[in-house]
């Protein structure tokens, strides 16, 4: 089960109570939004957690496809270079 840090749970739990009494007109109270909360961590979370570790790996692999364009290096360039400056000395 993905937990939480003790604060931001606190604060999902209160937000929670707020969604449901202000959109829905539901009051659970406290001890009701901490089980809702505890069992969209448990049966949603890790879908969530699962499509962003998805998405994360995909934006690494389109940078990690870039890098050669971004850091190549041409090979062995310093005769190549010489008989460009011959070229252009004659």
């Amino acid at each position: 089960m993905i937990e939480l840090p003790r604060e931001t749970h606190t604060q999902a739990v209160a937000s929670l109570e707020r969604y449901l009494r202000e959109r829905l007109e539901l009051s659970i109270g406290h001890l009701g939004a901490d089980g809702l909360l505890r069992y969209f961590l448990e049966e949603v979370g890790p879908c969530v957690y699962n499509r962003g570790v998805a998405d994360a790996q995909a934006r690494l692999l389109a940078r990690v496809e870039e890098l050669d364009g971004e850091v190549y290096e041409e090979e062995l360039p310093y005769w190549p270079r010489q008989s460009a400056k011959a070229k252009g000395r004659r």
